[in-house]
């Protein structure tokens, strides 16, 4: 009888086949931490727009109604605020907070998970690099100009809510009767009347991002404060940076998505608007309501951001 052939040694079990494995396995797993990594600032975004709701809002609708309101309405933020409380209650600081409930937490989802992925853009794919103010500032107006697509329609609706003071101009029964009342008047696109504007008013987030690195890393060398304290004080400067800057465009802004919804509005353009303003009550008109602005904008920001510093934190020991 004829003996067997020796066995041929399968390529698929010699080292070098094995090395190729492993190689391919460790691949694999860099690319879906890459991946991950994407998605860290989508899922932190949303735990800072919750925080930003429940801080913020109440100080946002006393700032609306400054904004939009005539001088003869409130004397000053706080009269305005105890007025509010008295005629129609504590919880009518919170009118309006539904669309930015879920809006905000979409809306700094998408703001958060933009600028994490215009960074790394920026940072040629290696998060360990760190960028400059400037170009810190440069992810944060590609931030702004992304989330303005969605924030358009959803502060109009939130804008609209706020300034229903009382039965007599009371127009909308709630978000979805504002925005089925707005497409019915204008077409789907009425709900993105003041896109222009908010273009404007996000592309100031360069401020907000840019000084939020400056702040930041002049903490971390003069002094010896934790990395969440850091990014608490950071992030109120940065914001109250951004507040100084971009305020009378969120003037504008606000006083054209609440403008009569008729075919022909007063304010059809941001010059039309400007000009009305500083006709009406000067330079200082563009600045109305900028007291509760300020007061909300570092305890809000603060905190929003000091939440997503920490959820990305979170998320990034989760993947090591």
């Amino acid at each position: 009888m004829a003996s067997a052939p020796p066995a041929v040694p399968s390529l698929a079990t010699g080292p070098t086949s094995h090395n190729k494995v492993a190689q391919s396995r460790r691949a694999l797993e860099t690319n879906d931490k890459k991946n991950q990594k994407k998605f860290h600032g989508f899922i932190a975004g949303v735990t800072s727009g919750v925080t930003k709701l429940a801080v913020g809002h109440p100080f946002d609708t006393v700032k609306v109604r400054m904004q939009t309101s005539g001088s003869d309405r409130f004397r000053g933020p706080l009269h305005c605020l105890m007025e509010t409380i008295r005629k129609e209650g504590p919880r009518a600081l919170y009118k309006g907070a539904t669309p930015p409930l879920i809006g905000w937490a979409f809306m700094d989802s998408v703001m958060l998970g933009s600028l994490s992925n215009y960074r790394l853009m920026l940072q040629g794919g290696d998060p360990t690099v760190k960028l400059t103010p400037f170009w810190s500032g440069v992810a944060g107006i590609g931030a702004g100009v992304t989330v303005s697509f969605i924030a358009a329609p959803i502060e109009q609706i939130k804008a609209r809510l706020q300034v229903q003071y009382d039965a007599k101009t009371k127009l909308y029964a709630g978000p979805i009767d504002c925005a089925r009342q707005l497409i019915r008047n204008n077409g789907i696109t009425g709900l993105w009347k003041g896109l222009t504007a908010t273009l404007w008013f996000r592309s100031y987030f360069f401020f907000m991002w840019g000084g939020y690195e400056i702040y930041a890393d002049q903490m971390k060398a003069r002094t010896h404060m934790s990395e969440a304290a850091i990014n608490f004080w950071a992030g109120g400067f940065g914001a109250t940076t951004f507040w100084l800057f971009s305020f009378p465009t969120d003037v504008i802004k606000n006083k054209i998505m609440t403008q009569p919804d008729v075919k022909n509005p007063p304010f059809p353009t941001m010059y039309s608007c400007a000009k009305h303003i500083y006709a009406t009550n000067g330079f200082k008109g563009f600045y109305r309501g900028f007291l509760p602005s300020l007061l909300r904008s570092f305890p809000t920001n603060a905190c929003s951001i000091t939440m997503y510093e920490l959820t990305m934190r979170w998320l990034r020991k989760i993947d090591e």
